[in-house]
């Protein structure tokens, strides 16, 4: 389901920027933030709990909450709460959280309206940035771009031609200077650094960086 509504974002002019989210699935403004839910896990994370929880988490760092309920209704998910549960849950949502629930068919209607939310803040002076998803939301072949790119000095074309080389994450993760030298845009000094950092022993007490600030 990522990858389809990737797909349209594009198709729309929008830039994604895949990075790690506190909360949410995609930070559209300094104040807005949507996270997505397909039908099925909307009505699971009724039953388990989890809606609220993530509810109360984007109100806590967001002025401007949405929910996106995409898809069809699940009638063997739905089966299994009483029906005043779901209508109790958008209730508390909507009144007691100020979170509006908005329903889309499919990925298409999804990356429409993400597009209006971004011109919407754009249009009230709020400059957005580049539309922020949840990185562990990505296709598998981004998720392992995304590795790759972690390492020092190689950017998004560097490690695309790196897994085409040598076929996985693991195989990039194992390759001796040399071997990393074999692709082109990597000397010596940058293959060096590489395996400084894929080798060296970590060392305890140094200060981690914050995780999960946009």
């Amino acid at each position: 389901m990522g990858g389809e509504l990737e797909r349209e974002l594009r198709k729309r002019g929008v830039e994604v920027e895949a990075v790690r989210l506190e909360v949410g699935d995609f930070v559209v403004s300094d104040r807005v933030v949507v996270e997505r839910k397909s039908t099925r896990d909307f009505l699971r994370s009724i039953l388990d709990g989890r809606l609220m929880d993530q509810a109360k988490r984007m109100r806590e760092k967001f002025e401007k909450p949405v929910l996106v309920v995409e898809g069809r209704e699940d009638p063997e998910e739905l089966g299994k709460l009483h029906p005043h549960a779901v209508q109790g849950a958008i209730l508390h949502l909507v009144m007691e959280l100020g979170i509006p629930v908005l329903r889309t068919a499919d990925s298409s209607q999804t990356a429409s309206l993400l597009w209006l939310l971004a011109r919407r803040e754009r249009e009230e002076g709020r400059r957005p940035p580049p539309l922020r998803r949840k990185r562990g939301d990505l296709p598998l072949p981004l998720q392992q771009r995304f590795v790759v790119e972690g390492l020092p000095g190689v950017s998004s074309v560097l490690a695309e031609r790196l897994l085409q080389h040598f076929g996985s994450v693991e195989a990039v993760m194992r390759a001796s200077e040399e071997e990393l030298m074999r692709v082109r845009g990597i000397g010596r000094v940058k293959a060096r650094r590489i395996r400084e950092l894929l080798t060296l022993r970590y060392a305890a007490g140094t200060p981690p960086t914050s995780e999960g600030s946009p």
